[in-house]
């Protein structure tokens, strides 16, 4: 699995960065996850849009 972004719905709040235990999340206008993603799904959980899924 990988977790998607929806560029429409992001809003680059950066709420999922600090969440990510691998450090695969970077937000500038929007959040871009990177190969090292575990799919652990912290990220998700805490995205206020819900710009994140799996």
């Amino acid at each position: 699995m990988v977790v998607i972004v929806d560029e429409d719905a992001c809003i680059g709040c950066g709420q999922c960065e600090p969440e990510c235990p691998v450090e695969a999340i970077a937000v500038d206008d929007i959040a871009v996850i990177s190969k090292e993603c575990v799919d652990c799904g912290n990220c998700i959980d805490v995205c206020p849009v819900d710009a994140l899924s799996l």
